[in-house]
C-alpha cells in the first residue's frame, strides 16, 4: 500500500499537534508505523489520503452502528444545516431526543445533553456526590470513563495502550477520592463497602468493558454491585457511552436486566457527531441546576446538528429491531473460531482478539497479552485492507453496513496470518 501522503501529513501534524494526533491512540504508538489519514467513509469502508480502502472495524470508536454516511443520518443533517448550526437556546429536537432516549432506556427518567462522554461521566459523578453528600467513588481497573481527573486512576483505553498507570497533572487529593478495584471481583467490592461504605457516593462501571479490550461481566458481578450500592445508599452509575444502543437497543442494562441509578451515554446517540448525555432517577436529576444546587452547563450542549444525527440514528434503530439479530449473527461468524494462542471476547457487536491463550476477565489478565504479536497482526491486516483497532486494549466494532462478504474476507485474512 502507498502511504506517502499519510506520512507527509503526519510529519506536518507532529510539528503543531502533540504526537501528531488529537487523541493518543490514533498515533499508532503501540503498534508502530504511520497512522493512516482518512479522507472519507462509505458503508463499512474508509478511504485514506493515499487512496487505500479498508474494511473498518473502528467505526469512529463505536458511534457508527449504521456504518459511514447512512442515508437517514445524512438526510437529517442536510435538513438541519438549512436551519442553522447553533443557537445557544432550547430547540424542539432536544426535547424529542430526550423523550426517545427515556423511552428506550427507561431508567433515564430525566436526562441532560452534554458534548462528550467525558463531560457526561464528570457530571454524573458530581451529581452523585451532591445527591449523597459523600466524596468517594469506586471504579474498576482497566475501565476508562473519559479524562476526568479523579477517574484517571488505573484507567484503560489510551492510558493502557501507552502504559501510563496514573497521569501527571492530577492532584493527589483528587486521586484519593477514587477507589480502584479489580473488575469482576465481587469480593473486592464487598470489602470496599465493608470498610468505607458510609463514604462511597457511587460505583461507576462499564457494564461491558471496552477500554481494555472487550471484557464481559462475570455472572453475578453487576447484580452484586446493584445490591451493594442499594444497601449502602450509594448510587450505581452505568457508563454506557460505548455499550448504549450497541449491545442491545436498550444497552447493557437491558441485556443484563440491571437498573442503574444513573447512566451516561455517548457515541451512538450522536450518529457520528459529538454529543453525550447523563440521566437517571428523577429525584436525583432534580438536583441539577437550575432545579437544584449541582451546577453543570455547556455552550454547545444540545447542538442541533448532533441532535438531528442522533434522532435519525435512534429512530432508525427503533424502527428496525431486526438489525440487532443481524449484528449478532455477523459478529458471531467473525468470532466463531479461536486462533492458536488467542482468546476472543465478544458481547453483541463489540469484540476483541486478545493475544493470550488464557481467559481475559480483568486488567491483570488483559495486560499479559502479547502486544508485539498483536502489532504484527494489526499491520498484516492493514496491508490486506482491514482496519482493526490500533491497540490490543481497545474493542473493535461491527456495523449494520458490514456485509457477509466483509466478514468472510476478514476471517480469511486473519486465518492467513495465523496460518503463516
Amino acid at each position: 500500500m502507498k502511504t506517502s501522503r499519510s506520512e507527509a501529513l503526519f510529519a506536518r501534524a507532529q510539528a503543531l499537534i502533540p504526537g501528531g494526533v488529537n487523541s493518543p491512540v490514533r498515533a499508532f504508538r503501540s503498534v508502530g508505523g504511520v497512522p493512516r489519514f482518512i479522507e472519507r467513509g462509505e458503508g463499512s469502508r474508509i478511504f485514506d489520503a493515499d487512496g487505500n480502502s479498508y474494511i473498518d472495524y473502528v467505526g469512529s470508536w463505536g458511534p457508527l452502528l449504521l456504518g459511514h454516511r447512512p442515508k437517514p443520518v445524512m438526510d437529517a443533517l442536510r435538513e438541519a444545516l438549512e436551519r442553522g448550526t447553533s443557537f445557544g437556546a432550547p430547540t424542539e429536537g432536544e426535547v424529542e431526543l430526550a423523550e426517545l432516549i427515556s423511552q428506550v432506556v427507561p431508567s433515564m427518567e430525566m436526562l441532560r445533553l452534554v458534548n462528550s462522554g467525558t463531560e457526561a461521566t464528570m457530571s454524573a459523578l458530581r451529581l452523585a456526590r451532591g445527591f449523597t453528600g459523600r466524596d468517594l467513588t469506586v471504579k474498576f481497573e482497566g475501565c476508562y470513563h473519559g479524562h476526568v481527573d479523579s477517574l484517571l486512576v488505573k484507567a484503560g483505553s489510551g492510558m493502557a495502550t501507552l502504559g501510563i498507570a496514573d497521569t501527571a497533572g492530577v492532584p493527589k487529593g483528587f486521586a484519593e477520592t477514587t477507589l480502584a478495584l479489580p473488575y469482576n471481583s465481587i469480593s473486592a467490592a464487598e470489602q470496599a463497602f465493608a470498610e468505607r461504605g458510609g463514604q462511597i457516593a457511587a460505583v461507576i462501571v462499564e457494564p461491558v468493558v471496552g477500554n481494555m479490550g472487550c471484557v464481559p461481566p462475570a455472572p453475578g458481578f453487576l447484580e452484586a454491585l446493584r445490591e451493594l450500592t442499594a444497601r449502602h445508599s450509594a448510587l450505581l452509575i452505568f457508563d454506557e457511552v460505548m455499550t448504549g444502543f450497541r449491545v442491545a437497543l436498550g444497552g447493557a442494562q437491558q441485556r443484563f436486566g440491571i437498573k442503574p441509578d444513573l447512566t451516561t451515554l455517548g457515541k451512538i446517540i450522536g450518529g457520528g457527531l459529538p454529543i453525550a448525555a447523563y440521566g437517571g432517577r428523577a429525584e436525583i436529576m432534580r438536583k441539577v441546576a437550575p432545579l437544584g444546587p449541582v451546577y453543570q452547563a455547556g455552550t454547545l450542549s444540545g447542538n442541533p446538528l448532533s441532535v438531528a444525527a442522533g434522532l435519525a440514528t435512534l429512530r432508525y434503530l427503533v424502527a428496525h429491531p431486526e438489525l440487532y439479530e443481524q449484528l449478532e449473527a455477523r459478529a458471531a461468524a467473525l468470532t466463531a473460531w479461536t486462533p492458536p494462542g488467542t482468546t476472543i471476547n465478544r458481547v453483541g457487536a463489540m469484540f476483541t482478539f486478545f493475544f493470550s491463550p488464557d481467559p481475559v476477565t480483568d486488567w491483570d489478565s488483559a495486560k499479559k497479552c502479547d502486544t508485539a504479536r498483536f502489532g504484527k497482526f494489526f499491520h498484516f491486516m492493514l496491508e490486506r485492507g482491514v482496519y482493526p483497532a490500533p491497540s490490543q486494549f481497545e474493542a473493535a466494532f461491527l456495523s449494520t453496513a458490514h456485509s457477509e462478504e466483509d466478514i468472510r474476507y476478514t476471517v480469511a485474512a486473519a486465518r492467513e496470518f495465523f496460518g503463516a
